[in-house]
Formats: C-alpha cells, structure tokens, sequence
C-alpha cells in the first residue's frame, strides 16, 4: 500500500521572541506572510496528499490568508505548546499508512533538494533533517558561569521537517504527555518512546524565523531562491 504523506504546520505560537505585536507566522517577507511560505513549499511538492494547520483558538490572522482556504488545507484548533498543536493536527489524520510531515510555520526557506532527502525515509524510526554543530558549544551554570567545553563531533542541531508514521507518532506524543514528559520536538517524542530517528543532514539556510534579525536573513535567502 502506498503512503500518504500529510504535511502538519503547527501555527498556534505567539512568538513572544520576535517582540513584534503579532505571531511570526503572520510577519510579511517579500509580500507574504511567512506562513504563506512555508505553505507554499508544502502545496508545490506532488508527495504531499495534503496539509493540516494548527492555529490558536479566535485567531484574527488566519481567516485574512486565502491560501489557508486551499482544498488541500485543512485547519484544527491548536493547543498551548507545539506538542498539543501536531496531536490536535494527527487526530485528524483517518488515512490507512500515513505518515506526517511535521515543519514549522516560521522555517520558510526549506528547499525541495532537503525535502526530497528526508522523504526517501521509509522504517519505523523516522527521521528529522539537522546540521551538524560547527560553533564551540559551552555548557554553563545556572548563573551563566562555563562549566566545560562540550565535544561537539557528535552533535546536531535538529530542524524540520520531522517524518514520521502517523499513528506511532501520535502514540509517542500522548503518552509523553500523560507522563508529563519534556516534549521539545516530534522527534524528542519517538526519543522517549524508545525509537532512533534517522539524521538527515541539511542545509544551513533551512533557518527558523525566532529573532528580529532573523527576518533580513530570511529575506535574503528567499530571495535568492526565488532567482
């Protein structure tokens, strides 16, 4: 049986980081919004059956963004963190073999070369794109005192997309909930649920919009790939 593919966008965060008076995903870059990006990416590629979009409750962006009214969109109430918002979005998955394409809404510069990598996964561990840490990584006290210098050959900073089957995915996230688990990443679910997700290496630009200055960055990367 072939795999359906569904992307989920977990949009439901305030980006309180940004310090912008709205969410992230609502801040425009070259004339769109960085969610319409991001989504963008997810109805251009043919793998993807369709997209689900976690949005807060009353949110009065959302009902602006026409692209949100797609035949292949479907949104759902999102939760108060990340790992509440994609369990909302799986619940709505009923498809027989599923898999769910989980990206951030605020990582707009995702290219189909990284995408194409990280969708020829196909066991049950799942993979997440990352890129290995260059930066010399410090671990510090509570008071901002270094500790150590930390080794960093065998670490990577996780991205998105994370890929998954649906329904072991969906597992991992509410059982990690009901025992109140620390749940930064889908990834960090299967982690706790016993799997291994594959390390699919990806590119630098793949950046995720958390800071002011991130948005020049973004821009500029964008515009480079639109050309």
């Amino acid at each position: 049986m072939s795999r359906k593919i569904i992307a989920i966008i977990p949009a439901a965060g305030i980006g309180a980081r940004m310090k912008a008076g709205m969410p992230k995903q609502y801040l425009t870059i070259l004339g769109k919004t960085i969610l319409e990006h991001t989504l963008s990416i997810m109805l251009n590629h043919c793998a993807i059956s369709r997209i689900i979009v976690a949005v807060s409750k009353n949110d009065p962006y959302s009902p602006e963004l026409s692209i949100l009214s797609h035949e292949k969109v479907q949104l759902v109430e999102g939760g108060e963190t990340r790992a509440e918002s994609v369990l909302s979005a799986l619940n709505a998955i009923n498809e027989e073999n599923a898999w769910a394409l989980v990206h951030d809404a605020a990582r707009p510069c995702l290219t189909e070369t990284d995408l194409n990598k990280l969708l020829e996964i196909n066991d049950e561990h799942g993979a997440i794109l990352a890129t290995p840490v260059t930066d010399t990584i410090k671990r510090s006290d509570e008071i901002g005192t270094i500790i150590t210098t930390e080794d960093r050959s065998q670490l990577w900073q996780a991205q998105t997309p994370q890929f998954f089957q649906a329904d072991l995915l969906k597992n991992a996230i509410y059982n990690g909930l009901a025992k109140q688990q620390i749940i930064t990443d889908e990834s960090s679910a299967m982690e706790l649920a016993g799997f291994r997700p594959h390390l699919v290496a990806g590119r630098s630009d793949n950046i995720k919009v958390t800071r002011p200055e991130d948005l020049a960055l973004a821009e500029f990367y964008l515009t480079r790939k639109i050309r």
